[in-house]
């Protein structure tokens, strides 16, 4: 199928949208009226641009409360498609969308708004052009696609068809399986959008919160699964009304709109028959096995920081790259990556943001398909010299600018311990504290990044969304949206503040872009690690008396256990499948953190205990601080 958006899904200026509309690689536009009157040149000129840019434009819109309208104001609606009939000429498109009237002063019935569409057609038909119609879920009289069809049926003109939206139908919870028997040749356009289900009346949802495909809760696939059965084989084009899209960057929109259409293709062809000469094939979305490395870009007295608190976490150096200023760090199957080279991508990455993670290794089944997924859904790829005795490691990039490497089991890839760094014997550091693996890494970014990066994630990598949470900052308020791939292996919390004063918009401010802002590990017992770290000398976050206190009303635990839980600074929850441990590092270099937690059959993120570290962490942070504008 062939790709395209409404202009007025992006923000900025009728010239910006266009270019990045082409620059995404669209085939086709829709002009929103709007665009077109708040612009400085002719129709005629606007159709040129299109032209210049390598695109079709395939509709204008919206046409309004049209159809079941008493005289005179029957005849000034036929006047007034008559003046958009004369700018579609000069734009070059042959379609006008019309919407389901919602005027008060319309007339129900299917017959009488057939009539009007049919002499509208006809008049149409006169200058070669056609009409589609599209039932809005609070038309007047019209807000099924059932009935919309019903009425381009007996309308009964060729140059009168069908508009399908997908908001439209599956906001309303309509059937599809009716979709089906519509002849291909008289759906003249299907629009696409998705959206979060919440509780809000369908204008306003339609009007603040529709979103990319991928980016909500409808079930859009299913919608594909039923337009394959008509044959329809044309134009899928986006229409999206969204808030926070309107501050947004017009290139990075255009791509997200771009790449959640041919994501929603890719589904529509994993999930069932696919139609069209035209269907397009993807590589298959990465499988996600873990997390091989983390990588952090330091300079001398962050090295020493860094490598302080992972020594006090039972972290060994277990190797020294051959070239470079890199160190390795391990425990269990963990590993940490401490980069203080001068040269290169960490340096770089360390001059902007100073100590952070620059980098994650992901531990895929075949890095070749993972690099031509990522390809194929638009994420830019990364290069830099490759020295004697190293491996290309491919990479895209990331959340924040930062690196994402595919380390595959087999070839070279698999031996890139082995190949780049000779092994060291650390006899010097403290003892292993029992962690396993890396449990999740959290990053954040800014409200309105993380629909894009949900997207980027979902559509490259085998990554599922989990219900997204809302968490209680002593500073505001933090939305908190989970990935994760289907073993658990990956674990993604994205995090993004409403408000400008939380801990998450300070890491924001001082990091100066979005980026990884803590990491946990995993351990199997949580007690035993957590003596060892102060054996070690680590003071981990203090908790308040009062959480254990509630804990003990709560959960009615054994004494002895609430007692553990409260000398260790471990925080507790628990659900029906099981038990959930955290205890948390104080900040370093700033704003970062780790935790370590214990899973026991427990499948969440304790998001009831978030408030309760959020709170202890603020009263250690500094306090000054100038919040981020955006």
């Amino acid at each position: 199928m062939k790709t395209a958006i409404a202009t007025v899904c992006l923000s900025g200026d009728l010239e910006e949208k266009l270019v990045a509309i082409a620059d995404a690689g669209f085939n086709g536009v829709e002009i929103f009226e709007n665009d077109l009157l708040s612009f400085p040149g002719s129709p005629r000129d606007v159709g040129q641009r299109i032209r210049n840019l390598g695109l079709e434009c395939i509709v204008f819109q919206p046409f309004r409360d049209f159809e079941g309208l008493p005289e005179p104001a029957r005849a000034k609606a036929f006047s007034r498609a008559e003046h958009k009939f004369d700018i579609m000429q000069e734009l070059g498109t042959d379609l006008m969308l019309i919407c389901s009237t919602v005027s008060e002063q319309a007339v129900s019935g299917i017959d009488r708004a057939a009539e009007d569409l049919r002499e509208l057609g006809e008049r149409a038909r006169g200058r070669g052009l056609r009409l589609g119609y599209e039932a809005l879920a609070w038309g007047r009289h019209i807000n099924d696609h059932r009935d919309a069809w019903e009425v381009v049926r007996r309308a009964d003109h060729a140059n009168v068809g069908l508009v399908l939206d997908t908001f439209h139908t599956l906001s309303r919870k309509l059937p599809l399986h009716n979709i089906g028997a519509i002849p291909a040749d008289r759906i003249f356009l299907v629009q696409v959008a998705d959206a979060p289900i919440v509780e809000l009346d369908l204008l306003s949802l339609s009007r603040h919160l529709r979103c990319f495909p991928g980016q909500g809760e409808l079930p859009l696939t299913d919608f594909m699964l039923a337009l394959q059965a008509t044959g329809y084989d044309n134009y899928l084009s986006l229409e999206v009304f969204n808030d926070e899209f309107r501050g947004g960057s017009t290139r990075r929109l255009a791509i997200d709109g771009h790449r959640s259409l041919n994501f929603l293709i890719d589904r529509a062809e994993t999930g069932g028959p696919v139609r069209g000469a035209s269907a397009k094939s993807f590589p298959p979305r990465a499988k996600t096995e873990r997390f091989e490395f983390v990588e952090f870009s330091v300079d001398d007295v962050g090295q020493n920081q860094l490598v302080g608190l992972l020594t006090c976490l039972g972290f060994r150096k277990t190797g020294r790259h051959r070239t470079k200023a890199v160190t390795r760090y391990t425990q269990g199957d963990i590993n940490i990556v401490v980069n203080a080279d001068t040269g290169g991508f960490a340096h770089s990455y360390h001059s902007v943001h100073g100590t952070a993670v620059c980098a994650i290794g992901l531990h895929v089944d075949d890095a070749t398909d993972a690099v031509a997924r990522a390809q194929a859904f638009q994420a830019q790829t990364f290069h830099q010299p490759v020295g004697p005795g190293e491996l290309e490691l491919p990479a895209i990039r990331g959340v924040g600018g930062s690196l994402i490497y595919f380390i595959e089991p087999k070839g070279e890839l698999g031996r890139v311990w082995d190949t780049e760094f000779e092994a060291v014997a650390d006899n010097d550091s403290t003892s292993d504290a029992g962690l396993l693996d890396i449990d999740h890494i959290s990053q954040s970014m800014l409200y309105e990044e993380m629909l894009s990066w949900v997207l980027f994630y979902t559509a490259i990598f085998d990554l599922e969304k989990l219900p997204h949470v809302d968490v209680i900052d002593p500073g505001g308020l933090v939305h908190s949206q989970v990935i994760q791939s289907p073993n658990g292996g990956v674990r993604l919390p994205l995090n993004a503040p409403h408000q400008g004063r939380s801990l998450t918009a300070r890491f924001l401010s001082d990091y100066l872009d979005a980026g990884v802002q803590h990491i946990a590990f995993s351990t199997n017992d949580i007690f035993a690690a957590a003596k060892q770290f102060r054996d070690n000398g680590m003071t981990m976050l203090e908790i308040p008396a009062n959480y254990y206190d509630d804990l003990d009303a709560r959960f009615d635990l054994p004494a002895e256990l609430l007692c553990r839980l409260r000398e260790n600074q471990v925080l507790y929850d628990r659900d029906t499948n099981g038990e959930y441990f955290q205890i948390y590092t104080q900040n370093f270099a700033g704003w970062l953190f780790f935790e370590v937690v214990e899973r026991r059959n427990y499948n969440g993120f304790g998001a009831v205990n978030a408030p309760i570290r959020l709170a202890a962490q603020t009263r250690i942070a500094p306090k000054k601080f100038m919040p981020r504008i955006a």
